[in-house]
């Protein structure tokens, strides 16, 4: 994939960031009431692509934040993109902002989110009423996407948390082929890309791997229904949504992990659509 936008056009870089930092705040502001974000309600719902993000509650025991890292400034980006790059239309206020969502697992509105995302997965924790509910989306075709969780603890805490919602018995966990349509759908993903946070990324010049040799491999995991439509993607030790919430930052971030970041991102949401 192309980076976007091509190396060498430094004032079309310079634009592009003042513009996704001042998206990045207005959507911020747009979204938040008296510093608590509001969750969705039936009349959001216009037909159109919502970015989705999953509330849910952490566990001190667990190993990561909580629901809100990488918002907003993810969901607001990688829309603007996926209404850029494909023909998907994307729902937008009056003021041209993308209308993403807040849902928790228990409320009516997941079911109008074909696809809904989770972040530092590493620390959730749900209660009986929330993983039914989860289950009962994942199998009435939804989709949920888990991101930036890193290490043997932050895996194994996940897993806990998981099989409340999926038993291993019936639902085992595998890593996706290469060939797996996933990869394929919008743009050729040949690996999956290892992106750290920004502020790993310049402190250690360059490096991707947060927890050291705990984490030296990127994983697509995944999990079927008995159809064989992936419902459940976990991608571990890397952090996409980083890749979209920074583009802003700093060029050299941008250009390292960007362009993979966002070939992957937009091929997940495409799959998660058409499947």
């Amino acid at each position: 994939m192309a980076p976007l936008p091509r190396p060498g056009r430094n004032a079309t870089i310079a634009v592009i960031l003042v513009a996704v930092c001042l998206l990045a705040a207005a959507g911020e502001a747009q979204f938040r009431r008296g510093g608590q974000p509001r969750t969705a309600r039936p009349d959001d719902f216009d037909g159109a692509f919502h970015f989705c993000r999953a509330w849910f509650r952490s566990d001190f025991r667990g190993d990561g934040g909580n629901w809100s890292v990488d918002y907003p400034r993810a969901d607001i980006n990688l829309s603007i993109r996926l209404g850029e790059l494909t023909k998907i239309p994307i729902s937008k206020d009056g003021e041209g902002y993308p209308n993403h969502l807040i849902v928790r697992l228990t409320d009516d509105e997941l079911y109008e989110c074909p696809f809904i995302m989770m972040t530092e997965v590493g620390s959730a924790m749900f209660d009986d009423k929330e993983a039914a509910r989860l289950k009962d989306y994942l199998l009435k075709g939804g989709f949920l996407w888990v991101d930036d969780f890193w290490g043997t603890y932050a895996w194994e805490f996940w897993m806990g948390t998981f099989r409340k919602v999926l038993p291993a018995g019936e639902y085992p966990v595998f890593d996706l082929p290469p060939d797996h349509p996933l990869f394929h759908t919008q743009f050729e993903v040949t690996k999956v890309p290892q992106i750290p946070n920004i502020g790993f990324f310049i402190g250690s010049g360059g490096g991707t791997s947060e927890r050291g040799a705990d984490s030296a491999v990127a994983h697509a995991r995944g999990v079927v229904d008995k159809n064989g439509r992936l419902m459940v993607l976990m991608t571990h030790n890397t952090d996409l949504g980083d890749s979209w919430e920074r583009e802003g930052d700093d060029p050299r971030y941008f250009y390292a992990v960007g362009p993979n970041g966002y070939a992957f991102g937009i091929n997940v949401v495409l799959y998660a659509l058409t499947h």
